[in-house]
């Protein structure tokens, strides 16, 4: 996808409305830090909520904010106004998400009309240092507008 070109003022309004509507994403804290045609990235940090017995951030947290991302980075492409469901993902877990924060970044892979086929890398960042924990790949399907 070509990062350079822009996506319209409303699209990306729109885009970032929907976000904001994520009950989900409000309760990691998470924001939506980057948005271009065919990418989004999408931050939370690791609240003492969302971590495993072991202090690390849960899987959940990281399997959202990875398919938050690539659902995103599809809706980019999108004409205004569409939506987007995951229709499968799934997800590699690399290492602990230790840190202070996830950090991560959705692309299309493949646009299409009726599948859209995505990717995420999820990082944790610990005193500035970034260092891969997850990837995952998926299908977003195009949804009519929720009523």
């Amino acid at each position: 996808m070509d990062e350079t070109a822009r996506l319209s003022e409303a699209h990306a309004r729109a885009i970032r409305e929907s976000f904001a509507a994520q009950s989900l994403m409000a309760t990691f804290g998470a924001g939506m830090t980057a948005l271009a045609p065919g990418r989004a990235v999408i931050e939370a940090p690791i609240l003492p909520a969302a971590r495993q017995q072991h202090g690390y951030a849960h899987a959940g947290l990281t399997f959202a904010l990875g398919d938050s991302a690539a659902g995103y980075a599809a809706l980019t492409l999108l004409p205004e106004g569409s939506e987007v469901l995951t229709a499968e993902i799934k997800i590699n877990l690399l290492a602990p998400g230790a840190g202070d924060r996830l950090i991560a970044t959705g692309r299309v892979v493949k646009p299409g009309r009726r599948l859209v086929v995505v990717t995420a890398e999820v990082e944790a960042e610990a005193d500035g240092t970034r260092r891969p924990v997850a990837l995952l790949q998926g299908t977003m399907v195009p949804a009519p507008p929720a009523r």
